[in-house]
């Protein structure tokens, strides 16, 4: 068995058994999009909404199974552009506040009243802007490798920091940009990314999506493995195009600055303690500043929601909530 075989199965065992949803639909939410949505577990449940990575990534099964289905109604959905969502790989009307403004019209149409934000890296970054934009709704926040959106995260990964400890990987990656673009690989990608040519944008979106993919774990070999040609294209064309913008946030460092909107929202925060790709010091920052959280360091673990320590920690946690009073009580209020 190999290690990426073998990691998988150390942590799928962690997880509640697989499950089908009860619900899937797919959401008309404007300017040209529908947006796949899903929900399983126990209709009358406490609700949960899981986002997802990237931006770009799409939802799994295996992002099911972090809740026991007879207590959790759990909500999954494809963000604009990525997954079952349509158009696929497309930019156009794609912001931050489209998903956010989408994240309402999915808890509206669904008729919940408030529910529990669970996200990982970019997932949590939407979490936070989410709770902050509309901090009545979100009962209490659940983030792992946390993304703040700030140009100094987007230097670490796209200008070099993380190449320092995968210089080979790093080499990789920046081959196939001339050395006169190097200095901004985020725009010599994006340029590529949306040359219009469908085979030159698969062949850099690999190459983007391979960089991050083969850092996310802690049991990397350093091979890497290619991702789907779809899968590919629709994530590196949306974080390129996300990070190109550093989110459509309205001000630097906006998370943290804003912070006092959701000061009063219970949440956990879970992070490797070596994520190569969100580094634990944005976890930290965000510890500091929001009153509400607590911080859980995963001494032996990465980025990656897979990592079985990440995934221990995520799943206990939700099974202590089953026992909070305040959060049982989420399901008593429902639109």
């Amino acid at each position: 068995m190999d290690r990426v075989a073998d990691r998988q199965k150390s942590s799928r065992h962690l997880l509640y058994p697989p499950v089908e949803p009860f619900d899937r639909r797919m959401m008309d939410v404007g300017d040209g999009h529908r947006v796949y949505v899903e929900q399983c577990g126990r209709r009358e449940g406490i609700p949960v909404v899981v986002l997802h990575g990237g931006p770009g990534g799409g939802c799994s099964p295996a992002m099911r199974r972090y809740f026991d289905p007879a207590f959790y109604r759990v909500v999954l959905f494809d963000q604009r552009g990525c997954g079952r969502s349509q158009p696929h790989a497309s930019v156009e009307a794609n912001t931050t506040w489209h998903l956010v403004r989408d994240i309402e019209s999915i808890r509206s149409a669904l008729g919940i009243s408030s529910w529990i934000v669970f996200g990982g890296s970019w997932g949590a970054t939407l979490a936070l802007l989410y709770a902050q934009t509309h901090p009545e709704r979100a009962a209490r926040l659940v983030l792992r490798g946390v993304f703040l959106m700030t140009q100094a995260e987007l230097d670490w990964f796209y200008g070099g920091g993380a190449g320092q400890f995968w210089p080979e990987l790093w080499d990789r990656f920046v081959s196939p940009i001339p050395e006169v673009e190097r200095h901004d690989l985020i725009a010599a990608y994006g340029r590529r990314l949306f040359s219009g040519d469908l085979m030159l944008e698969t062949r850099y979106a690999r190459a983007w999506a391979t960089w991050e993919n083969t850092l996310a774990s802690i049991s990397n070999d350093g091979k890497g493995r290619e991702s789907p040609a779809e899968f590919a294209r629709a994530f590196a064309r949306l974080e390129n195009h996300y990070f190109s913008n550093v989110g459509f946030l309205e001000e630097p460092d906006q998370i943290i600055k804003r912070i006092d909107r959701i000061a009063h929202i219970p949440g956990v925060i879970v992070q490797g303690r070596y994520d190569m790709i969100c580094p634990p010091f944005s976890a930290y920052r965000l510890n500091r500043a929001w009153p509400g959280s607590d911080l859980k360091i995963v001494e032996r673990a990465g980025h990656a929601l897979s990592e079985p320590g990440i995934s221990a920690e995520l799943v206990q946690i939700m099974d202590r909530y089953r026992q909070s009073p305040s959060v049982r009580s989420i399901a008593a209020h429902v639109d």
